[in-house]
């Protein structure tokens, strides 16, 4: 019995060994080359608390088209008769009736703001309309992207962008009466 026992400690003494043996350092030896390596927070650093200050609270949405009608827009609780361009921060009345009316001059704001926009959304009514391609080009060589949609979409459009915080304008032109949504009393 004595054998077996003897057998059992001097195997357990030599594995022991052997992980001492694979657990010692190198020679040359770095904190920076070994991968166990781990910075300890210093005393006076474990009990202080952490702070954020906000140097700039970051601006709203912007600008929202809330609903429209064959009147007008409301926008941000503003409501808005007939064509308009809204162009943050502000929203004007834009002279076209039609989307014939869409000319150089009519667009010729949306060019001149500053900072410039990146993107104009044009809201032709009911049903999407082709603009005259002279417009087109000029706010192409303005270096502004003419997305030209109904109207409905085109409000969405608008929110869309600016709640990705694009420098974007709207070109809006009321849908007419829709007469699918009339209801009638007999």
């Amino acid at each position: 019995m004595a054998a077996p026992v003897c057998a059992r400690f001097l195997l357990q003494r030599s594995t022991q060994r052997i992980l001492f043996a694979s657990r010692a350092s190198p020679a040359f030896s770095s904190p920076f080359l070994s991968r166990a390596h781990r910075l300890d927070p210093g005393d006076d650093e474990i009990y202080q608390r952490t702070t954020v200050s906000i140097m700039q609270k970051e601006p709203g949405n912007g600008i929202m088209i809330y609903s429209y009608s064959s009147r007008g827009f409301n926008i941000d609780g503003n409501k808005v008769f007939g064509p308009c361009a809204v162009l943050p921060p502000a929203i004007l009345q834009w002279n076209v009736g039609t989307y014939k009316d869409i000319t150089e001059e009519s667009v010729s704001l949306f060019h001149m703001l500053e900072p410039r926009i990146e993107i104009l959304v044009l809201g032709t009514g009911a049903r999407v309309e082709r603009i005259n391609p002279s417009v087109l080009n000029l706010l192409k060589s303005k270096g502004i992207a003419v997305e030209v949609q109904d109207t409905p979409n085109a409000c969405a459009t608008f929110n869309f962008l600016t709640s990705e915080r694009r420098v974007t304008a709207a070109g809006l032109i009321p849908p007419p009466v829709s007469t699918a949504l009339d209801v009638t009393h007999q």
